[in-house]
């Protein structure tokens, strides 16, 4: 569970910190439901600020339901698009939620909003000593750095040198320290060894590790499971059934969507995806890949693998190449003289990081093992969009400059021959294995306890009280915002 002990000193400090920078801290249920229970006079405000902007009133921005605009977005439905059968080649229905409308372009700066914020709220984090560090494979630094700024307090971005230049760039305005580590996103063991050189050298390292922090399921659990949800219910009919969810898996924290899925409708499939060039999960794997924002060779804490159906690899050549084919006009072309989808759903193609092409590849592959027809739903998330990927287009163009020709390969190999090969529908042993993986990373390098790691498999309640201290966590969060002043001194 999240540790919520007040520490009194670090608390008088981030209330100072709040009331001179003017901060007021959204609570999960607002940023779950800010259509009704954002306070009118922040929405009033929003109007006049950019969703990039550094400015603390974009914490209330930290939501699936902000309008999809840049500029004095106000709020709405969840964001989503719907993959056509003409471009899916299956009957199921296939949903995507999107990230882009999130500050910082991602939906990761609500992950660490929910580290960080309970840190704050009870003390534990002190902004005038303190500073965060944010180990990642590239989004979830950008929205720590990004929280840190809008909260007053000063980070450090940790993130593989291999990662796209259009990340490196945005930090370098945000962050106030950079360090970037060997390797590229699957190479997770190498920013885990530059977070043990900050806690021995650092004192002031307050380490906001995405893959052991339970904000992370915090969060996901009580904001993009509940979008996911409200998305199904506004498109499903009669016959409709909520068959599955798919995530690849970065730091381990959408699967905790797939929970809350689980718990609203018990018979859906949670499926947690991977790159082939690093199996993981389904073939106790190593390697690299290219499928940013997703790290590997170990599980992550936070992953409730006992609640995890299905296992599936996505070949990073295809994800990659697709986002070449959906962003540039000659695979616009190609698309609608082969599928016959209208231009204005091309238009939203780009709405697709890599790691969201990877997911629907993923939805695309569950749709075809489990048979799905037309009455089938399958939900999943883009958590960035094709805008941090400009650099890796380039690449794709110096190396090979596009054709139609090209454009056909890249639809007919990588997205209408997709396939069911590299799956696995978990037994309750093969769960039990890849669990039993966490030990290496965990406990060997780490340093939690066998006790914990045995609770998570073990006790019913483990998970299920971490997801409950969101009621206390926001209770601190409303005491807070009192005790600051900020809000009531609003217009």
């Amino acid at each position: 569970m999240i540790d919520l002990t007040i520490h009194p000193e670090g608390l008088e400090n981030a209330i100072k910190r709040a009331r001179e920078n003017n901060i007021v801290i959204p609570t999960f249920a607002q940023l779950r439901d800010p259509v009704n229970k954002v306070p009118e006079k922040i929405k009033k405000r929003l109007k006049n600020v950019g969703s990039w902007d550094i400015d603390p009133l974009n914490l209330f921005r930290i939501t699936w339901k902000n309008e999809p605009t840049l500029e004095g977005a106000g709020y709405g439905d969840v964001n989503y698009i719907e993959i056509p059968s003409e471009l899916s080649g299956v009957d199921a229905r296939i949903f995507v939620i999107i990230g882009k409308w999130f500050p910082t372009g991602c939906h990761k700066v609500g992950a660490s909003y929910g580290c960080l914020v309970p840190r704050l709220v009870t003390g534990q984090f002190d902004p005038y000593h303190d500073w965060a560090v944010w180990p990642s494979t590239g989004n979830y630094c950008r929205g720590g750095a990004f929280n840190s700024k809008l909260l007053g307090c000063k980070s450090i971005a940790i993130l593989p040198e291999d990662m796209s230049q259009e990340r490196f760039d945005w930090l370098s305005h945000i962050a106030d320290e950079i360090f970037a580590t060997p390797g590229c996103e699957s190479d997770v063991k190498e920013i885990f060894d530059k977070v043990w050189e900050l806690r021995r050298t650092r004192p002031d390292a307050f380490i906001f590790n995405q893959f052991e922090e339970m904000g992370n399921v915090l969060w996901h659990y009580h904001a993009t499971g509940p979008a996911m949800e409200e998305v199904y219910e506004s498109l499903k009919t009669p016959t409709s059934r909520f068959s599955a969810c798919f995530f690849t898996s970065g730091s381990g924290g959408s699967m905790s969507a797939g929970d809350y899925l689980k718990d609203q409708y018990p018979r859906i499939k949670v499926s947690v995806g991977e790159a082939l060039q690093c199996p993981t999960i389904l073939n106790n794997g190593f390697g690299g890949h290219r499928i940013e924002g997703i790290g590997d060779k170990h599980i992550p804490f936070v992953h409730n693998v006992k609640n995890t159906d299905v296992v599936c690899a996505i070949d990073d050549n295809h994800a990659v190449n697709l986002l070449r084919l959906f962003n540039t006009e000659i695979g616009r072309q190609f698309l609608i003289k082969e599928t016959g989808v209208s231009e204005d759903f091309l238009d939203l193609l780009p709405l697709l990081g890599i790691s969201g092409i990877a997911n629907v590849l993923g939805s695309i592959k569950l749709a075809k093992y489990f048979e799905f027809t037309k009455d089938d739903v399958i939900g999943t998330v883009a958590t960035d969009s094709a805008e941090m990927y400009g650099s890796r287009v380039v690449e794709l163009e110096e190396a090979e400059p596009y054709t139609p020709d090209l454009a056909a390969r890249d639809y007919w190999s990588y997205l209408a021959s997709t396939t069911t090969d590299h799956m696995e529908e978990f037994t309750y042993y093969t769960r039990k294995r890849v669990h039993h993986l966490k030990y290496y990373t965990w406990v060997e390098q780490q340093g939690r306890t066998m006790e914990e790691l045995n609770d998570q498999w073990y006790c019913d309640n483990y998970w299920v009280d971490t997801r409950n201290q969101v009621h206390e966590i926001d209770r601190l969060i409303e005491e807070f915002n009192e005790r600051t002043g900020v809000l009531a001194a609003m217009d």
